[in-house]
C-alpha cells in the first residue's frame, strides 16, 4: 500500500490521502505448481476448521512444513483457547493495528464485534488512540499488550492486574494470541496480502489524515 497524493480540504478540515494498492507478491498457487509437501500440507488445512488455503495461508504455503506447524498454533488460538473471544479477538485487533496489518484487522474486527466489542472501542484502536469505557478485563488486555508491544515487556503493576484477572494461563494465552497474528501480520505486510472484500482499506494510517481508500 503506498500514498499517491494528499489533497487538502477546506481550511481547517482533515486532508484526505488516496492509496495505490500494490499487487501481491505471494498469490496463490495454482494446483499444478504445487509440490507434494504444499498439497499435503493443503489438504491438513482444508481438512481442518477452516476449509480452506486463504489470507495468510497463500504465502506460508511457501514453506509447507512451516505453515503447517502455525496452523496447529492458530486452530488452538481460534478454536480451542479459553479466553472470552471478545478478549481474544481483542488481543487480535491490538495486534492488527501494532503491525498496520490490513487483513488481520479485517478478519478480527469483525469477530470482535460479534463477541461483544463495543464499536467505539475498536474503532479508538484503529485509530491509535486508547479506547475509553473499557469493560475491566478489556482495559487489563489493552494495557498488557500496548506495554508489550511498545516497551518489549511489561511492568510490575501491569503484570500484577493480568494475572490476577486472567491467571498465568490467561497471560500465556494473550501473549499467544498477539504472537501468533504478530507473525501472520509480518508474512502478509511482506507478501501484501489482499483483504478479501477489497477497498476501501479497513485500516487508515497512523498519523491519521483521513480514512484511506484505494485508488
Amino acid at each position: 500500500m503506498t500514498p499517491d497524493n494528499r489533497s487538502p480540504t477546506a481550511a481547517g478540515a482533515s486532508r484526505q490521502i488516496n492509496y495505490a494498492v500494490a499487487p501481491e507478491r505471494m498469490p496463490v498457487i495454482p494446483d499444478d505448481k504445487m509440490t507434494a509437501a504444499q498439497k499435503k500440507a493443503a489438504a491438513e488445512l482444508v481438512a481442518g476448521p477452516r476449509k480452506e488455503v486463504k489470507g495468510p495461508f497463500v504465502p506460508l504455503l511457501r514453506s509447507p512444513e512451516f505453515m503447517s506447524r502455525l496452523q496447529k498454533v492458530g486452530e488452538y488460538i481460534r478454536f480451542i483457547c479459553p479466553l472470552d473471544k471478545r478478549i481474544n479477538t481483542f488481543a487480535g485487533i491490538i495486534a492488527a493495528r501494532h503491525w498496520n496489518q490490513q487483513f488481520v484487522w479485517w478478519a478480527q474486527h469483525g469477530q470482535a464485534l460479534e463477541a461483544g466489542l463495543q464499536p467505539a472501542i475498536a474503532d479508538a484502536v484503529g485509530d491509535g488512540r486508547r479506547p475509553t469505557g473499557m469493560a475491566e478485563d478489556e482495559e487489563i488486555v489493552y494495557d498488557l499488550l500496548t506495554e508489550v508491544f511498545n516497551n518489549k515487556g511489561a511492568s510490575d503493576p501491569t503484570y500484577a492486574r493480568a494475572v490476577a484477572k486472567f491467571g498465568e494461563q490467561g497471560i500465556i494465552d494473550l501473549l499467544g494470541v498477539a504472537g501468533y497474528y504478530t507473525v501472520l501480520a509480518m508474512v502478509m505486510n511482506v507478501a501484501r496480502t489482499a483483504v478479501p472484500e477489497g477497498p476501501p482499506l479497513p485500516l487508515s494510517p497512523l498519523p491519521i489524515w483521513g480514512r484511506a481508500y484505494a485508488a
